[in-house]
């Protein structure tokens, strides 16, 4: 593994996030890189659930984002994830911080509304990273796939169909 060289990507559960995970676990392995999937989470203004639940939930959506795209966690590249209380926008920032960093992030669809009211992550990172920031769209069978990522049940790549390769650069 190259010292220090690292990919973060950002995941959220979205199919937009489960397309940057693919590429994310691609670029680790032809990098050689160390994998560092970033969920960020907040306390909702209103929730009576404790801090440790929610960091639960959080913890578990990142779980279930390699399980739907990899069927659980590939096991030939070095990945420390990353479950932090924090704006995802900042979170992504702050864990890709080395100027050989890799940060990869789903497009996202979010409407006018939403933007306005949480801001853009895209844009956040690509105004405050100090690395190179790679933005992901789903394809179209990702997004005619919608269905089947929102009910829990694995995609169909990750049965055994998956293009990405995860042996070391060094091995190719």
């Amino acid at each position: 593994m190259v010292e220090n060289s690292r990919v973060v990507v950002g995941v959220n559960g979205s199919l937009s996030s489960l397309a940057a995970l693919y590429r994310a676990v691609e670029e680790a392995g032809r990098r050689d890189a160390m994998l560092v999937p970033v969920i960020a989470w907040t306390a909702a203004d209103k929730t009576l659930r404790p801090l440790s639940e929610l960091e639960h939930v959080a913890r578990r959506c990142l779980d279930t984002a390699f399980e739907q795209a990899f069927g659980g966690y590939p096991g030939d590249i070095v990945i420390r994830p990353l479950v932090v209380r924090s704006q995802p926008g900042r979170a992504l920032v702050a864990a890709a911080s080395g100027p050989g960093d890799l940060l990869v992030l789903g497009s996202g669809h979010h409407g006018r509304v939403q933007r306005a009211l949480h801001g853009s992550v895209v844009r956040h990172c690509r105004a405050h990273a100090r690395c190179e920031v790679v933005v992901v769209s789903p394809s179209a069978l990702l997004e005619s796939l919608e269905l089947t990522a929102r009910s829990g049940a694995p995609m169909p790549f990750a049965a055994g169909n998956a293009r990405v390769s995860h042996r070391p650069a060094a091995a190719r």
